[in-house]
């Protein structure tokens, strides 16, 4: 398995964006790239061939789930494990989440030392 390197964060509260990016690239020595919007998610994956994507559930436009369709319809990123980051955790959305596919759920708030940590314990049970 190879060592989890590129991340596209697709996320649209600037604040949570900065920490984010943050946390992952001088915690976890990640590389990020980082989207504020779903159509600049969708448009900045297919050039940057990211590993794993963090996608915020509640955005203006496009929606976690919607970014979430828009990049599976590109057979190139139909594999990429897709985590979700929400706020909003009841069993039964937790569900509905889960059933589109996704690899987890990252619950915010997050504790940003933990993200990276976090973050590969995910890639790991995806390539298990």
């Amino acid at each position: 398995m190879m060592p989890l390197q590129r991340i596209l964060h697709i996320e649209d509260d600037p604040s949570i964006l900065e920490v984010t990016k943050l946390a992952l690239e001088l915690v976890g020595g990640f590389q990020v790239h980082s989207c504020t919007s779903g159509a600049e998610g969708v448009a900045a994956a297919r050039s940057f061939q990211p590993q794993l994507i963090l996608l915020d559930v509640m955005m203006p436009g496009m929606d976690g789930p919607q970014t979430l369709a828009a990049l599976r319809q590109y057979p190139e990123l139909q594999d990429i494990p897709v985590v979700f980051m929400t706020a909003r955790a009841q069993s039964s959305e937790v569900a509905a989440y889960r059933e589109l596919g996704i690899a987890d759920i990252v619950l915010k708030p997050f504790d940003a030392m933990q993200l990276g940590t976090q973050v590969n314990a995910i890639w790991e049970r995806c390539h298990a």
